[in-house]
Order: structure tokens, then sequence, then C-alpha cells
């Protein structure tokens, strides 16, 4: 039987979710200083560029495949070689007039980013755009979200990236492309993949079995974390957030000093995360407010992806993530109380290992026909059970630069779904939180009113916590 990269289920969800009212890449929108990027006669070294990045695809080598479906969709598909490979394709060069504001460059991502990735291609795209205010240069990324996921995203930007300024022309490897299967023995190689991952199920469970007291200890695990995730509380309350949203875009940034997080976080309970949690509650508050909604006791479902990607996965591509579902109180209600929610909501779930629950259903989906995960991923998008997603995604605090021009800035992009009008994305880089509220452009039209809100909320929680530690209660 032939061994192939065949996508997990969860990557596989991905592309059965993706309608061209819904692209499911996630992408960025960066700042570089620009300087490093043009010769001495003005010209954008895009050859340069482009020779970078194929020097890093080594590192990288799904980047240089396409997908290879099974024929009659009796499995998973795989990825293959593209034996087409263009660079030029991948990496593109454009240019704002001079000189091009920060809302050009926004304009410009989101057109950019409405537009699906070619299936027939690998899928994922780099855009350098010159002519920004300052003499900066931008770059829009989108990468197939079954092909990466938030977490290993920040390990591929890493690899193009390199910790110093310092810069040498890389040498670029031969690569020949392998042989695609032919689809008849692909065909078959899945029906008999199929028919013997089940085994292998009843196989894990026998084990299992042989070990009362280690089966015992498992169920009960597993019990208490999908526990969390049947609550009478599953289903998300209704607000506007769930309206149906369409094929257009807009994006909010919100740049958060990441030493005022952990300035809240000493001196008040709670984890980096539950603060970032309850300066997204703050601005969502004010978001439905300003609607016109009641917000009276409400609790938010918001969908928190958990990386389950141990250090030895690092830097592998495909999605490893779960995910925790975490009742977030937008009501009327003082910052340090929502804080103080939060930290004892999400330290309720660690406990209980919701995120074990979650991995557990999403690992079923290995065993279901190709057939009945398309339709189960298509009711995906009408879903009840959350209002928002946020992603946090740790990046690292110190400068990285790309042929020695110097990040500046990125701000991450999270796809919507049919009933999801805004999603937060936040990445963490070199000592700021950039957020990137992205949303329908018809249906949240409002979203600058979020990204207000979510500022102003930060700012409430460091002066409570500037008069906790004013008055010497640390809480």
């Amino acid at each position: 039987m032939g061994t192939y990269d065949r996508l997990t289920a969860l990557d596989a969800s991905f592309l059965h979710l993706e309608r061209p009212e819904y692209p499911m890449h996630v992408g960025a929108v960066s700042v570089f200083e620009g300087e490093p990027f043009f010769d001495e006669n003005g010209r954008f070294k895009i050859n340069e560029v482009r020779e970078l990045v194929l020097s890093r695809l080594p590192l990288l080598p799904r980047f240089r495949k396409k997908l290879m479906s099974v024929p009659y969709d009796q499995g998973r598909p795989i990825w293959i070689d593209d034996d087409n490979f263009d660079i030029a394709y991948h990496v593109r060069h454009t240019a704002l007039p001079k000189p091009g504001s920060w809302e050009q460059l926004v304009a410009l991502a989101t057109r950019v980013e409405e537009l699906n990735l070619e299936r027939e291609r690998p899928l994922w795209e780099l855009w350098f755009i010159e002519g920004l205010e300052g003499g900066h240069v931008g770059l829009v990324q989108k990468t197939h979200h079954s092909l990466v996921d938030g977490v290993s995203g920040v390990d591929v930007a890493t690899i193009l990236l390199d910790i110093t300024a310092e810069y040498t022309p890389p040498v670029v490897p031969e690569w020949e492309p392998e042989r695609a299967p032919v689809p008849s023995q692909l065909l078959i190689d899945s029906l008999r993949e199929r028919a013997t991952e089940p085994a292998e199920i009843v196989r894990s469970i026998r084990g299992a079995l042989r070990g009362p007291r280690r089966a015992i200890s498992r169920a009960t695990r597993m019990s208490r974390a999908m526990s969390t995730l049947v609550s009478r509380d599953a289903v998300a309350p209704q607000t506007s957030l769930n309206a149906r949203s369409g094929r257009h875009r807009r994006l909010a940034v919100v740049r958060i000093p990441l030493d005022d997080v952990k300035r809240v976080r000493r001196a008040l309970p709670g984890t980096v995360n539950d603060v970032i949690l309850a300066g997204v509650g703050g601005g969502l508050e004010r978001l439905l407010t300003s609607r016109g909604e009641d917000v009276e006791g409400v609790r938010l479902r918001v969908f928190c992806p958990v990386s389950v990607r141990a250090d030895s996965d690092t830097p592998t591509l495909g999605n490893k993530v779960s995910a925790m579902f975490v009742p977030l109180p937008i009501g009327h209600i003082h910052p340090a109380e929502r804080l103080a929610e939060i930290h004892e909501t999400t330290k309720d779930l660690k406990e209980r290992e919701q995120a074990v629950g979650a991995e557990f259903l999403i690992g079923l989906t290995q065993y279901i026909a190709p057939t009945l995960m398309s339709m189960g991923t298509r009711i995906a998008h009408r879903q009840p059970f959350f209002n928002l997603i946020c992603t946090n995604v740790p990046g690292p605090q110190f400068p990285l630069y790309l042929m020695g021009a110097r990040l500046l800035e990125a701000f991450p992009i999270v796809p919507l779904t049919r009933n999801l009008t805004v999603v937060v994305g936040i990445l963490s880089y070199d000592g700021t939180l950039h957020f990137g509220l992205y949303a329908d452009r018809d249906a949240c039209p409002d979203v600058e009113v979020l990204a207000a809100g979510i500022e102003d909320a930060f700012g409430e929680l460091l002066k409570v916590a500037a008069e906790s530690a004013d008055t010497g209660d640390t809480h």
C-alpha cells in the first residue's frame, strides 16, 4: 500500500467549509522597514525576495504541494508535489500610490484576503506592497487553514524571517518534484486504509481494557472533560454578532502594549489570556450597547482555539488544535469583576480539561466517511454553539527581520463563517498585542466601535490595577 501525505480530518474540514463567500485561509497584514528591499536605483528587489523564499522551502515542503482528491471522494485528499510550481505566482509584488496610507494598505489587504486561493496550486500567497508612507513595505499573507493553523503559522513566519538584521543572499537548492500516484491506485489504497483504521481503534480499546484501572482513569478524565461541552449553557445567546455574513470584509486593528497586560495580571487575579478576554469583553459590551441590545446578565460564548501541538511537532504544518468555550460576561459589570469571573471560569475549564474533550471529538472525525464529513462541516456554518472566535497566538518578543528589514507590526486575519460577522485574532510580537478584528462589511459596519471599546477596556483595567496597587490590595 502506498504511503501518502494525507490531510487529517480537521485539515480536510476547512476545505469542505470553504465557499466563494467564505474563504478558509488565515492571513496577516504586516509592515516592514522599507530600505533593505530596494536596490541603488530604487527598484524593489522582488527576485531576491523570491530567491529567499525558495531557499527556505525545504523546511516547508508542503508549500510546494497541491491537493489531489481521491476518486469518487472515497478518502481524504493527499498532498502531492506541484510539477508546475511557480514562485512568481506565490510571491507577488504590487504598489500603492505614494505616499500610501494605512487605510489604503488595509483596503488592498482586505480585497486580497476576500479572494479564495486556487485549489490547483499550493495554497498560499505572499503579496509585497511598496509605496507606504515613511518608506515602509507592507506584506499581505494568506495560507489555507487546511495547510496551517495559527500556532504553526507563527513557525512559518519564523522560518522565513531572521533574528538579526545581518543578511546573506541564500543559495537556492535544486528541487525535483515527485511523481503523483495513479488515481486508480490511490483509490485502492484509500479504501484499504479506511478498512484498516477502524481495526486499529478496536485494538486500542482492547489494549486499554487489559489495564482496567488505567481504562477507568481515562474514562473518568474524558467524562469530566466532555461534561463541560454538553452543559445547559452549550447553546450561545442570540445576538447581532451571529447574523448572516456575506463575501465582503473590513479590518480594524488595535495595539495594546504587552507590559500593560502583565501589569494588570500582577495586580489582579488572572492569567494573560484572562486579561485579554476581559479586554475583548469590554469591547463587545460597547459594541452591542451601541446597537441598542440588552446586555444585562448576558454571557457570550467565545470559541478559543487551544494548541495541542507538542514541542516535537514544531515546525510541522497542519492543524493540531482543540478548543475551549468560554462564557464571557459583557453586561454592565466592573472590569475587575469581569476579569475575576473569567479567571474562575477558565480555571475550572482547565481543571476539567475541556480542551481534552474537544480534541477527542475532533479526533473521532478521522473515521468518518468524507461524504458525511462534508455534510457535517456545512452544518457547522450554521452552528449555534458560540458567538465569537477569539484566537490568541504568542509570537516572539524580539524583533524579526526579512532581508535585513525589521518587521514593525503584524495583524492576524482569521476567516469568518456563515453566521459569524466578526472574529478577533491576536498576535503578540515584540512587546505588543496586535489585534486583527476581521468583520463582514455589511453586517458589521461598526467594527471600529469594537476596536475603540477594546482599547478603552484595557485602559480601564490598567486604571483598576493601578488603584489596586496603590491601596496595597494584591488579592
